[in-house]
C-alpha cells in the first residue's frame, strides 16, 4: 500500500472570512510570506506524495495561476540580478505534479472527494483539507500514511479536542492499537454531548481507499443538506480496517478569523527574518495593555 496521491478539497465559499475572500480565495490569503495553500501542498509533498488534485470552483483560479510559471515576472527578476526571488517564485510550478477539478456545486466535502474518483483510480490516497494548517516536525500526513501502510487500512488524523468543542467535529469510536494509533469502529458527525463516542475528533487530514468512492456515490445528504464526507467514513469502517493516529504536532483552522491570526502568529515567530522584529514588537505591546 503505497501513497504518492492527494486530494486538496478546496472549494469552499470562505463565508468565515468575507469580505477579504470575496474576491481572494480563502486558501491564497498570505501566512506570513505564502498562500495557506501552499503550506498544504508542501505538507504532501514532504510525505511522499507526487500527484495532487485540488477541487476548486470557479472563482478560484488564483490559485491555478500561483503554482504555474511566470515567464514575465521571471525575466524582470532574472535581469535585476534578485536570484532568490527566482528561485522562491519558480518553487512553486515545481512542487508537485499539481491538477485541478472544479465541484460546480456546493454540495459538501463528501461530493468534493468524490470528484477525484477519476484522478484517484484504483489507489490509496490522501486527503488535506484546505483550511488546515499543521506545524509538526514530521509531517502529519506521513505520520497518517505510516499507520495506514502498517495496518493495510484507511486512516484519519485526530486529536483530543474539549469536550464543549467536540460538536464542532466528528467524534471517534476508537480502541487503542499502539502508542498515538487506534482502531476506529465508528463515529458521529458533530454529535450533541451524549451523542459522542469520544473527545478525540477528526482534524483535516484523511488517508483512504478506493472503496470510499463507491460508499460516497450512495450516501444521501446529511448534516446541513451536504454530502458529508463523516458519513461515509462511518459506512468505511463497518465494512474496511481503519485506523486514525494521534499526531504530533499543531492544528490551525485558517478558515476562521482567529484561527488565521494565530497561525499566523505563531509561522512568524518561526521565520528566522521577521522573528526578532516580532517577539520585540510583541513584547513591547504586551507593556501597554
Amino acid at each position: 500500500m503505497k501513497v504518492t496521491k492527494a486530494i486538496i478539497p478546496a472549494a469552499g465559499l470562505g463565508t468565515r472570512m468575507l469580505p477579504a475572500t470575496k474576491t481572494v480565495p480563502k486558501e491564497m490569503l498570505p501566512l506570513v510570506d505564502k498562500p495557506v495553500i501552499q503550506y498544504i501542498i508542501e505538507e504532501a509533498v514532504a510525505s511522499g506524495i507526487e500527484d495532487i488534485l485540488i477541487v476548486t470552483n470557479r472563482a478560484k483560479s488564483a490559485m491555478d495561476d500561483y503554482f504555474d510559471y511566470t515567464p514575465e515576472l521571471e525575466d524582470r527578476l532574472l535581469r535585476a540580478g534578485k536570484t532568490a526571488e527566482l528561485e522562491a517564485v519558480r518553487r512553486t510550478a515545481e512542487l508537485a505534479n499539481i491538477f485541478y477539478v472544479r465541484q460546480r456545486e456546493t454540495k459538501g466535502l463528501g461530493h468534493a472527494v468524490f470528484r477525484a474518483r477519476n484522478f484517484v483510480g484504483d489507489e490509496p490516497f490522501a486527503v488535506l483539507l484546505g483550511d488546515d494548517v499543521m506545524m509538526a516536525d514530521k509531517p502529519v500526513t506521513g505520520q497518517l500514511i505510516a499507520a495506514a501502510e502498517k495496518y493495510g487500512a484507511s486512516c484519519v488524523g485526530t486529536q483530543r479536542v474539549s469536550p464543549d468543542a467536540i460538536s464542532l467535529y466528528s467524534s471517534l469510536k476508537i480502541e487503542p492499537l499502539e502508542e498515538r494509533v487506534f482502531r476506529v469502529s465508528d463515529m458521529n458527525e458533530k454529535p450533541r454531548p451524549h451523542e459522542k463516542f469520544s473527545d478525540y475528533a477528526i482534524l483535516g487530514r484523511y488517508v483512504l481507499t478506493r472503496e470510499i468512492f463507491d460508499i460516497l456515490a450512495d450516501t444521501e445528504p446529511g448534516h446541513g443538506g451536504e454530502i458529508q464526507l463523516t458519513d461515509g467514513l462511518k459506512r468505511l469502517c463497518k465494512v474496511s480496517p481503519m485506523v486514525a493516529v494521534d499526531f504530533e504536532g499543531r492544528r490551525y483552522d485558517t478558515g476562521n478569523l482567529a484561527g488565521f491570526l494565530e497561525a499566523t502568529i505563531d509561522f512568524a515567530l518561526k521565520n528566522d527574518e521577521i522573528s526578532p522584529f516580532l517577539t520585540e514588537f510583541i513584547r513591547n505591546k504586551a507593556k501597554t495593555l
